[in-house]
């Protein structure tokens, strides 16, 4: 294994790391994306990575007959969050670090959010190593019917939105946990408008109108995100060099 492979799990066909990945990749990381949802084992422990990043997909977080790596993944995501190893959870991989840590996810009562959101700065960003940087008002794609509405015990909500509390947060020293999409631009967008368009359009949402939005913030997006791709690209780079402290895994509280 390489000095700083990172662990990326990908949950379906058209879910990879996009931006992110490709972010990452500059800094020197070495990404090794792993595909549960075509048989491929998951590892049984972190030992040997230097972070872990957790993608997106259509499953709710704790449908493990519809998805059923998803244990895996809780205990890998709880292994990270207890030794103190970077971990980056994206949309579905954020609900999932939530929930498994005792947060709540819920389906949202008024539809899917979908499109380029604005997202606000907490107090808590502030100082933050990976969002820190996100100025006020960012534009970020979202794609998601269900909420995180309730955050682990001791987690910080960092950045929230008109219409969902908990848009970014962290826990422990070096986990976050995102609502949107850092890693896709509108191409991706567009790809999952063919496959959700219609159901999207029944829940009242607009796809063709979320295609648009996130084309028109393309730039905005590519520095906003690639930039805090960057950043946590730096913590796992200098946590790998400096073999930091660790939490203990009892801090936080576990859900099976």
């Amino acid at each position: 294994m390489s000095a700083h492979p990172v662990l990326v799990v990908q949950h379906e066909r058209d879910t990879g790391p996009g931006l992110v990945g490709e972010r990452l990749a500059e800094t020197g990381l070495d990404l090794r994306v792993h595909h549960p949802w075509r048989g491929e084992e998951l590892p049984g422990s972190l030992a040997g990575w230097a972070g872990l990043i957790v993608l997106g997909g259509a499953a709710n977080c704790e449908d493990d007959t519809a998805a059923p790596w998803l244990p895996r993944v809780r205990q890998l995501i709880r292994e990270a969050v207890g030794t103190g190893l970077p971990m980056l959870g994206i949309c579905l991989g954020g609900q999932i670090l939530a929930h498994a840590l005792g947060g709540r996810v819920s389906r949202r009562p008024h539809g899917p959010e979908v499109g380029a959101v604005p997202l606000r700065r907490l107090p808590t960003a502030d100082g933050d190593p990976v969002l820190g940087a996100v100025p006020e008002g960012a534009l970020a794609a979202q794609w998601h019917w269900d909420d995180m509405d309730r955050l682990p015990v001791g987690a910080v909500s960092l950045l929230t939105g008109d219409d969902c509390p908990h848009q970014a947060f962290r826990v422990g020293p070096r986990a976050w946990g995102v609502q949107f999409h850092p890693e896709v631009l509108s191409d991706a967008i567009a790809d999952w408008a063919r496959s959700d368009g219609p159901a999207v359009r029944a829940a009242g949402g607009d796809p063709d109108g979320a295609i648009a939005s996130v084309r028109d913030a393309e730039p905005q997006l590519r520095q906003v995100w690639g930039t805090m791709a960057e950043a946590w690209g730096a913590v796992v780079l200098a946590e790998a060099e400096a073999d930091g402290v660790r939490v203990p895994l009892s801090a936080w509280t576990a859900r099976d």
